[in-house]
């Protein structure tokens, strides 16, 4: 599956392709410290050096990144659409692999760990915990949504 580096203007499809399985980087996370401004340069070093197809909604942008996939749209179905239509598998996956927040790397919680407050109980739901930012996840409302979501792109 292709890596990905999703260009600012597209920061909630990067969610809903992490939680698809793309690991998909975001471009407000390649610099904290940057306060929201990432140069096209800086993405283009950036995609070119982790070997990442850039998505943008910049036309600009795109046609300086060879392989870039270049959407038109604001909403986020449309968005979904489009990426779909250029070639790209969407379905939810099974077990989540990639933090929706962070990108980083999902493991299973075991039944006999303990989970944040906010988090059910792993011995009653499985449960996911970014190994980067140490964030939960599980199949709840959320995940529902998304998933109806992605049913419905044609």
């Amino acid at each position: 599956m292709d890596r990905l580096l999703v260009d600012a203007m597209c920061g909630t499809l990067a969610t809903y392709l992490r939680m698809c399985g793309y690991d998909a980087a975001y471009a407000l996370d390649i610099d904290p410290a940057a306060d929201g401004e990432v140069s096209d340069d800086d993405l283009l070093a950036v995609a070119r050096e982790d070997d990442r197809r850039l998505v943008t909604r910049d036309r600009q942008l795109a046609a300086r990144s060879d392989g870039a996939v270049l959407l038109e749209s604001r909403e986020i179905e449309d968005q979904l659409a489009e990426f779909a239509a250029a070639g790209f598998p969407l379905a939810i996956d099974d077990e989540p692999t990639y933090c929706g927040a962070c990108n980083g790397r999902l493991t299973a919680v075991s039944p006999e760990e303990a989970t944040p407050a906010y988090a059910p109980d792993p011995a009653e739901t499985d449960v996911w915990r970014c190994e980067s930012c140490g964030q939960h996840f599980w199949k709840g409302s959320h995940w529902d949504d998304v998933a109806g979501t992605i049913d419905g792109i044609d």
